[in-house]
C-alpha cells in the first residue's frame, strides 16, 4: 500500500527511453527508484550510471538498476509502492506471468501502473493479476530513445494520464483508493505534468488514434510524425486511420467522434517531429507492436462488422514488409 509520505519506492519496468525519464524525474526528486531493464542497457545502467538529455532537463547519475528477476527475487510486493509497467505491448503477457507467480508467492499486491501501447494492455494484466491492482495509464507528447547503452534522449511535455481500470469506482479504485491521488501529487513535484480521470478507456482509446494513424505508416515510410502528418499525400492517410480507429471505438462502446480523430490528427501535427517507436524498433531490428496498434483496431472492426479500409492496406503492408526482412 502506498505510503502517506514523500519518498515513494517505484520499480520501472521497462527502463527505456521513456522510462528512463520517468525514473530520472522521480529519482531527482528524492523517490526510491529501481530501474528495470536488461541486455547491454541494463549493464551501462550498473556500471555508467544513467546518462538522459532533454531539452528541459539533465540528468547524469548513478541509478540503482536491475534485471526484473533480481527486483522479484529480493524484493517482496509490500517493499514498492507502485510499479511503473513501460513494456512493449509484445512483453506484456510475460511480465505478467512472473508478477502473477511473484504476488501469489508473498500473497500481496502492489498497484501495477501501465504506461504501454494498445488498448489490450490492462485487460490482459486484469486477467493475470485481478482488476484490484491494475491502473490505467498512458504516456503522451513524449518521445524517448535508448541512443546507446546507458545513453537516452527525450523530448516533449511528457505528460502522463492515470484512471483507475476500467474506470472510476473499480476494484482497484476501491482497493487503492488513495493512490492515484498521492502517485499524482508526486508525479507533478517531480516535473511530471499528470493528471486523473475518471474514464482511462477514453484516453486509451484516444491515444490508438494517433498510433494507429502514424506508427505503422513511419515504419512502412522512414518518415518521422512531423514530416508524415503535413505530407501532402500521406497526411491525408494519417487522417483517415485515425478516424477508422473513432469508427471502431464508437461501435465498441467508447463514443469517439470524427472531431477526437480531428483533435489528435492536429496534436501530432502541430507536436515536435519524433521517430515513432515503431520506426526506431525497425530500424535496430526488434519486434514492431503492430498487433497491439493496428491489429488491435482491425481485430475488433471484425468482430463488429466494420470496413477499415485503410488501416487494413497499411497492416498488410507493414506485415508483408516485416515477414520479407
Amino acid at each position: 500500500m502506498l505510503r502517506q509520505q514523500q519518498a515513494y519506492r517505484i520499480a520501472i519496468i521497462g527502463a527505456g527511453g521513456i522510462g528512463c525519464y520517468y525514473g530520472a524525474r522521480l529519482l531527482q526528486q528524492g523517490h526510491k527508484v529501481w530501474f528495470v531493464a536488461r541486455g547491454e542497457h541494463l549493464r551501462a545502467l550498473q556500471t555508467d550510471g544513467l546518462d538522459l538529455s532533454h531539452p528541459d532537463f539533465r540528468f547524469q547519475d548513478a541509478v540503482d538498476a536491475c534485471s526484473l528477476e533480481t527486483l522479484l527475487d529480493k524484493h517482496s510486493p509490500d517493499d514498492l509502492d507502485a510499479l511503473l509497467l513501460c513494456v512493449k505491448a509484445t512483453a506484456t503477457q510475460a511480465i505478467a506471468a512472473s508478477l502473477h507467480d511473484w504476488f501469489a508467492r508473498h500473497g500481496q499486491k502492489t498497484p501495477l501502473i501501465s504506461l504501454q501501447n494498445g488498448i489490450d494492455n490492462e485487460p490482459q494484466l486484469a486477467a493475470a493479476l485481478g482488476a484490484d491492482c491494475v491502473i490505467g495509464g498512458l504516456a503522451v507528447r513524449i518521445g524517448g530513445h535508448i541512443i546507446r547503452p546507458g545513453v537516452v534522449e527525450a523530448t516533449g511535455v511528457a505528460q502522463i494520464i492515470l484512471g483507475a481500470w476500467p474506470q472510476a469506482g473499480s476494484a482497484a479504485d476501491q482497493r487503492f483508493g488513495t493512490v492515484l491521488p498521492a502517485l499524482v501529487g508526486a508525479f507533478n513535484q517531480a516535473g511530471i505534468p499528470t493528471q486523473q480521470v475518471s474514464n482511462i478507456r477514453r484516453e486509451l482509446w484516444r491515444k490508438l488514434l494517433i498510433n494507429n494513424g502514424v506508427n505503422p505508416l513511419s515504419a512502412l515510410t522512414g518518415l518521422d510524425t512531423g514530416t508524415l502528418s503535413n505530407h501532402p499525400q500521406f497526411g491525408s492517410i494519417v487522417h483517415q486511420l485515425m478516424l477508422e480507429a473513432a469508427q471502431v471505438a464508437r461501435a465498441d462502446d467508447e463514443p469517439l467522434t470524427p472531431k477526437d480523430a480531428d483533435e489528435m490528427y492536429e496534436l501530432i501535427r502541430t507536436f515536435d517531429p519524433i521517430k515513432t517507436s515503431m520506426l526506431v524498433d525497425l530500424e535496430k531490428g526488434r519486434q514492431l507492436e503492430v498487433d497491439a496498434i493496428s491489429g488491435a483496431v482491425i481485430r475488433r472492426a471484425q468482430q463488429l462488422g466494420i470496413a477499415v479500409p485503410h488501416t487494413t492496406t497499411v497492416h498488410a503492408l507493414l506485415t508483408h514488409q516485416l515477414e520479407g526482412t
